[in-house]
């Protein structure tokens, strides 16, 4: 019986494991984390609304439940060619037709980026962020500054909105506190108009967001370098701060650099629009490792991610039955997410006919709370999938 071995306990990495049993294909995952972590809801970690465990699903109940195998161990080496993986533990894994790569990005670092935390990063990083912030707040009074980077390479490893939600949501948080006037929140960012993968009028609505909640914006130029109490940018200019919350852009896995795999000059894995990739049969790449196609404006998202493991799980079912179908992911691509404030959200859709950004006060708050408690339960299989999500 054919056998698939996915690299990658992440959306792309799970949502694959999942289809691929739904079609009886023998199916191993292998993670370097125990549990499915649901990055888009983990924003409320900082805060304290949430905990790293409310966020969290363990592999081992995932797996018991659609009947694949796990295997909890970081991968080491990949030689595609020989389809031959190394675990860190020293495990060899060479018994598979079919690889799925889904074993997400590395992060690029700047200068004093260790002085930093991100909330897309390890998620110890984001229970760090909630100590942190506890602290200032215990002390009364801070500086507090949160952003992202580009990469100049590959403009879809960019990951923007996290860093406006959590900002968003430390403005609700200290507001209920009674704190607000206490604090100086700053967003930073290196373009000059961030945001701008939304649509330009999500640029202007993020501006007007800023002005109605008091918090200042230090954008249009580059991040030299970061230290324990600050920023320093191009322009000579330095941002003060006691907390830096910074989102670096995403870059290759550094495990593919040497898998002989076709990768494009940020890193990624080079496929087609079905995730295969050429010269190499049997092995696909999805998610955060494969290099995304599509507009200018395209963002690598968890939806995207989904839509393409869907795919491979399909492709693979027909290639194993000699039927030559394929589907493609270059349809879904847009941008699709409810960004939250604490005490309402704005739901933002980008398409290459359309770019909306929407308030939703109050409602889009409990819209996003909803989705975190539907994608873990979901997945659980406690509740029925709703087709497309």
């Amino acid at each position: 019986m054919k056998k698939v071995l996915v690299l990658g306990g992440g959306f792309a990495g799970v949502e694959t494991a999942i289809y691929l049993r739904k079609q009886g294909i023998n199916t191993t995952v292998v993670s370097d984390r125990d549990y499915f972590y649901i990055y888009p809801t983990s924003i409320w970690i900082p805060t304290g609304d949430a905990t790293k465990e409310d966020v969290s699903v363990p592999l081992e109940k995932l797996a018991k439940k659609h009947g694949f195998e796990v295997i909890v161990d970081a991968v080491t080496s990949f030689e595609a060619k020989e389809k031959k993986v190394t675990l860190e533990s020293g495990k060899v894994i060479d018994d598979f037709e079919y690889i799925v790569v889904a074993i997400g990005q590395d992060k690029m670092k700047p200068k004093g980026v260790e002085h930093t935390l991100s909330i897309c990063g390890k998620p110890e990083e984001a229970v760090e962020l909630n100590k942190r912030i506890e602290e200032l707040v215990a002390k009364g009074s801070g500086k507090i500054a949160m952003g992202f980077g580009g990469n100049p390479k590959d403009t879809s490893a960019v990951r923007g909105g996290p860093a406006f939600e959590v900002l968003f949501n430390v403005n609700t948080m200290l507001k209920k506190k009674g704190l607000r006037d206490k604090f100086e929140l700053t967003f930073f960012a290196p373009m000059e108009k961030p945001g701008l993968k939304m649509g330009h009028n999500a640029v202007e609505m993020m501006h007007k967001m800023f002005n109605m909640t008091n918090i200042h914006a230090q954008i249009g130029s580059k991040i030299i370098s970061f230290e324990e109490d600050g920023i320093n940018f191009e322009n000579g200019t330095k941002l003060e701060s006691d907390l830096i919350m910074f989102i670096s852009a995403g870059t290759g896995h550094h495990v593919l650099v040497n898998s002989g795999l076709p990768l494009s000059d940020a890193g990624f894995v080079v496929t087609n629009e079905y995730n295969e990739i050429d010269g190499f049969e049997g092995i696909y790449a999805i998610g955060d490792s494969a290099s995304l196609m599509g507009p200018d404006w395209r963002a690598k998202q968890g939806h995207v991610a989904e839509v393409m493991a869907k795919n491979v799980a399909y492709n693979i079912f027909q290639k194993i039955q000699n039927i030559n179908s394929k589907r493609s992911y270059i349809e879904h691509i847009n941008i699709l997410c409810v960004m939250d404030t604490g005490d309402g959200a704005a739901f933002v859709y980008r398409t290459d006919k359309t770019a909306k950004m929407i308030p939703l006060p109050i409602i889009g708050h409990w819209m996003k709370k909803g989705w975190g408690w539907y994608c873990k339960n979901s997945k659980l299989g406690k509740i029925p999938r709703i087709p497309g999500m």
